[in-house]
């Protein structure tokens, strides 16, 4: 016989399943060339990095990655690389709090490596020296967004 006393007490078991990972959208753009080939390749990185999140139904949501990298040379544009990378994510038995890191941090984290390996093949398809961009501590950044939450609704 079980203790209903001790199992009403404790939360429900989160579940956590990737049903599938693919590319939203995938772009390239190299406004430069073949001039910017010409140059001594001394490249300037800025990157930008977004998530998004959608309810598909009961328990099923889609998280979308994109990763936008410029690459400058000598102030001109060298090229400009854009990545949606999404995943459809099951989570079941998550608590308010929890559903809302796991969409925001957890899974952007699975999303990365899928997200970077294409960016890093559009590079070299545009016949530029490899990217490879260094890992991203998205628990970092969904701890500042709370904070930068925090901080607009006591304002």
């Amino acid at each position: 016989m079980k203790d209903k006393t001790n199992s009403d007490n404790q939360a429900p078991e989160t579940q956590f399943m990737v049903q599938r990972i693919y590319v939203k959208d995938l772009s390239f753009e190299t406004t430069n060339t073949p001039a910017i080939f010409q140059q001594t390749w001394e490249p300037e990185l800025m990157l930008d990095l977004n998530t998004q999140h959608t309810k598909l139904e009961d328990n099923v949501y889609e998280v979308v990655l994109s990763v936008t990298a410029t690459v400058k040379n000598k102030d001109a544009n060298a090229f400009l690389v854009e990545v949606k990378q999404a995943g459809i994510f099951t989570i079941q038995g998550a608590l308010e709090q929890q559903l809302d890191h796991l969409l925001g941090s957890f899974c952007p984290n699975i999303l990365f490596p899928y997200a970077r390996e294409a960016i890093t093949s559009e590079v070299i398809r545009g016949s530029f020296p490899q990217l490879v961009l260094a890992p991203i501590n998205f628990d970092a950044l969904y701890m500042q967004q709370l904070e930068e939450k925090k901080k607009t609704t006591t304002n």
